[in-house]
């Protein structure tokens, strides 16, 4: 680690959306209270991806909660990441993992969860949550806040 780790070379200019997410960059910056357990929130409630059989396009409300140890993710080059998906072929459940395993990877935060709500294709709406394990006692955990699925009803 050193400081080349706290560079971030996409804020701040005009940067084109990568083609896919293994290309995109995704950057992180100090935590300024590493010695605060507390949780940050990213809402993505727009999010697409491509289904790998049919190509059609497939939408979520993705939620993911972190609790920072020594870093923050850069929230542009998130944003950019998870745009990347735009065009990628993945199942509902790959791309929601994926988005965890990355973040874990670049954080190593005290604890992530994620919640992907899909939107219905063929009429089930399929749901998928992960976390990296329990949440830290005394550590105030919100709802996500995204209703459940009740078609018409």
């Amino acid at each position: 680690m050193g400081q080349k780790d706290t560079t971030v070379t996409i804020l701040g200019q005009a940067t084109k959306l990568p083609e896919s997410p293994e290309q995109a960059v995704l950057e992180r910056v100090p935590n300024p209270h590493p010695d605060a357990k507390y949780l940050a929130r990213f809402t993505a409630p727009e999010f697409t991806s491509l289904c790998p059989v049919t190509g059609q396009p497939d939408f979520a409300h993705i939620v993911i909660d972190y609790v920072p140890r020594d870093w923050l993710v850069e929230s542009k080059s998130l944003k950019l990441y998870l745009g990347a998906f735009r065009n990628h072929g993945a199942f509902h459940e790959d791309c929601t993992i994926a988005i965890a395993k990355r973040l874990v990877a670049l954080l190593d935060p005290i604890w992530l969860r994620i919640g992907g709500y899909w939107y219905p294709r063929g009429g089930i709406p399929i749901d998928v949550f992960w976390q990296t394990g329990p949440a830290p006692n005394g550590l105030w955990v919100p709802d996500q806040g995204v209703a459940p699925y009740r078609g018409r009803g």
